[in-house]
């Protein structure tokens, strides 16, 4: 399987963002189409697609930057938190692993990153991460239905700038993830795990609504 847009391999890139992200996680010799794969396992051809549009392109990795900056007021570990969950909850597999990654490598126990499915009865979190986990739910699932309790919780727990940040960075990854399906990318390349199971070939459709009626 391959993403449902075409990518750009290396020879038809100009512009130099791309190029030197190109050169960074593919090193400077080698055309991502051709040969793909990165340091993650991921094929990587988020990056090939999101290169067809180069100011596309610009805005998302400006955006990793955002987050990322040491200047932000939210713990990271939140922050990936509340992403890792994210991935989850709109199903992608890509947000969901490479987060899963992310917690990794800040030294977040595998008691807590395999808790994130179902954080709700875990009892590895703290008040804190379970606010932040929450407040992910009402944003993804309930698309931004927060109640007033979860948010006087987060107000009560986390400075209005926190909030902020969290919230835009959470709903950043929930269009990553949206994003990602959609397109087929990475790990998101997969058949729908939704699908009809057939029923035996003697099954009549009426059956199901009418078992004791005489044929």
């Amino acid at each position: 399987m391959m993403p449902r847009v075409k990518q750009v391999p290396r020879g038809k890139v100009t512009d130099k963002t791309i190029l030197r992200y190109y050169d960074l996680l593919f090193g400077p010799d080698r055309d991502p189409v051709k040969d793909p794969g990165t340091a993650t396992g991921t094929p990587g051809n988020w990056w090939t697609v999101f290169a067809l549009v180069p100011d596309i392109f610009d805005h998302a990795v400006r955006g990793f930057g955002l987050y990322r900056n040491p200047e932000r007021k939210l713990d990271p570990v939140l922050r990936e938190l509340a992403q890792t969950r994210a991935g989850w909850a709109v199903g992608s597999q890509f947000v969901y692993s490479q987060h899963c990654k992310s917690l990794r490598g800040l030294h977040v126990p595998e008691e807590k990153i395999a808790g994130v499915q179902e954080w709700q009865t875990a009892d590895c979190f703290n008040e804190k991460e379970r606010a932040v986990l929450a407040y992910a739910d009402y944003l993804v699932q309930a698309r931004g239905r927060v109640p007033d309790g979860v948010f006087e919780k987060l107000k009560h727990l986390f400075s209005d700038e926190e909030i902020m940040e969290l919230t835009y960075i959470t709903c950043l990854y929930d269009m990553h993830a949206v994003m990602s399906r959609a397109l087929k990318l990475e790990f998101d390349d997969r058949p729908d795990p939704i699908t009809e199971v057939s029923a035996p070939e003697e099954f009549s459709a009426r059956d199901f609504l009418d078992t004791g009626r005489k044929q």
